[in-house]
């Protein structure tokens, strides 16, 4: 059984059986690259309503967002969480930043990884660490072969 799972909340996107397991390698890679144990990751794909209720509620935050990541790891260098996408919010910030759909999804869902490795981007000094990661971890995706 996947140590990783996808769920949808309020949203007509979907993913297919080869793009699920695609990703799942491509996150177990990563996870592995890091050197830590991947015991539970569950990927909520949802509106900007869902993620906002999120925000709001557990957060204290009255912002639009794309992506929070909730770490429910007891122990040191595993990863067990959930991570939870806005696809609303990942349409309109690929058409703004002139990407495709999916090169922004996979930054998304690295970026909540990241924050579950430890990466943090509060500080202007730590938004350029997480960039650098998030373009290493797309590397490997356009590297890959996930079939």
């Amino acid at each position: 059984m996947s140590k990783i799972h996808f769920f949808y909340q309020e949203t007509k996107f979907k993913l297919n059986k080869k793009q699920k397991i695609q990703l799942q390698r491509w996150i177990i890679q990563i996870v592995q690259h890091f050197n830590f144990d991947l015991i539970e990751l569950n990927y909520v794909f949802c509106s900007d309503g869902i993620l906002s209720q999120y925000n709001i509620r557990y957060l204290q935050h009255n912002t639009l967002t794309d992506v929070i990541t909730f770490d429910n790891s007891d122990y040191q260098r595993q990863i067990e969480g959930d991570i939870l996408i806005s696809i609303d919010r990942v349409r309109e910030n690929a058409e703004k930043y002139g990407v495709s759909f999916d090169s922004e999804l996979h930054r998304v869902m690295v970026h909540g990884l990241l924050h579950l490795l430890g990466f943090k981007d509060k500080t202007p000094e730590q938004k350029i660490i997480m960039r650098q990661q998030e373009d290493f971890c797309l590397l490997l995706w356009e590297q890959g072969k996930y079939t």
